[in-house]
């Protein structure tokens, strides 16, 4: 891992760290080490690490902001790829709007309200990154990514670089094709929005957010929303009604205000959120008769 350490810094593609805790980069604030932690500066820049990891035959898997994601105590084997700072730009040309997939989605949804720009209203308090967002079509209020998409920028397993269309992302609820039947991360995004009264977007996309602040468990790190809604049912609803709010192993509590949320009450293991999430499948099959999946992503080494 060394050599490939000093290959990646040899072609200065970005920021090269090892044996880099995760618990830094998620939302959760727990994670083991990545045995390489990259944040490459560009697309180009992506594109000749992957190379290189690719030659190698290291492992690589890649995260964004780390708001929907549980890392595993033992870290991720390989390299791992943060979307961050080098891949954030944002272009604006009229109501189509081109963003790199490291870019901030509570940002991105700010900087266009202000313009005058509708279509991200329902975004407002979402964490992660563009790439995080479309990748599992994220969405509030009756309002998705699906509805604004024109097309996205992915890097496939592979190492190859190509534009899916908005019907080629075969987006469902809390889904898109990226997500099993063509794995891929997106690394970029053009998005068709509309012109409106910017007094009135700025003031939705505020409304959201503070209905999201009053609702969910803003005081303690969580991963966001742990399951996919069973429709017509809703997991928190599920989850409370199975006497489950509160409940806690180690460090991680289902969370008092959202029984959809895991919250880290303090040095929490990822144990210790698996812990809760096999309590909760169990219990509200056993109780409703409802299988629970998890919207969260589980990745690393087991």
């Amino acid at each position: 891992m060394k050599d490939l350490a000093n290959k990646l810094r040899e072609l200065n593609i970005g920021s090269v760290k090892e044996n880099e805790p995760l618990a830094n980069h998620t939302s959760m604030k727990i994670g083991g080490p990545a045995d390489i932690l990259i944040e490459p500066s560009s697309i180009e820049n992506l594109r000749k690490a992957v190379e290189v990891i690719k030659d190698s035959g290291v492992e690589w898997t890649v995260i964004g902001r780390g708001s929907n994601l549980l890392v595993s105590d033992k870290g991720i084997e390989g390299v791992v790829i943060k979307l961050g700072s080098g891949l954030d730009d944002l272009e604006i040309d009229g109501t189509r709007v081109t963003a790199g997939g490291g870019l901030s989605l509570v940002n991105f949804a700010i900087t266009i309200s202000r313009k005058g720009l509708s279509g991200l209203e329902f975004a407002g308090g979402i964490p992660g990154s563009i790439g995080g967002a479309v990748y599992m079509n994220a969405g509030a209020h009756g309002s998705d990514i699906s509805q604004i998409l024109e097309k996205a920028y992915v890097l496939f397993e592979d190492g190859s670089l190509e534009w899916l269309a908005n019907k080629e992302m075969k987006f469902s609820y809390r889904t898109s094709v990226l997500q099993k039947e063509r794995p891929g991360v997106v690394v970029g995004a053009i998005f068709q929005l509309q012109e409106g009264n910017k007094d009135e977007i700025v003031a939705d996309l505020q409304k959201n957010k503070d209905y999201r602040k009053e609702t969910q468990p803003y005081n303690f790190p969580s991963c966001g929303s742990v399951f996919r809604n069973p429709l017509p049912n809703y997991a928190g609803n599920l989850i409370e009604k199975s006497g489950l709010k509160g409940h806690q192993i180690g460090g991680a509590q289902i969370s008092e205000l959202h029984a959809n949320f895991i919250v880290n009450k303090g040095n929490a293991k990822a144990e210790d959120v698996l812990g809760l999430i096999q309590h909760v499948k169990d219990t509200v099959l056993d109780l409703h008769g409802v299988k629970m999946e998890t919207e969260v992503e589980i990745i690393g080494r087991k």
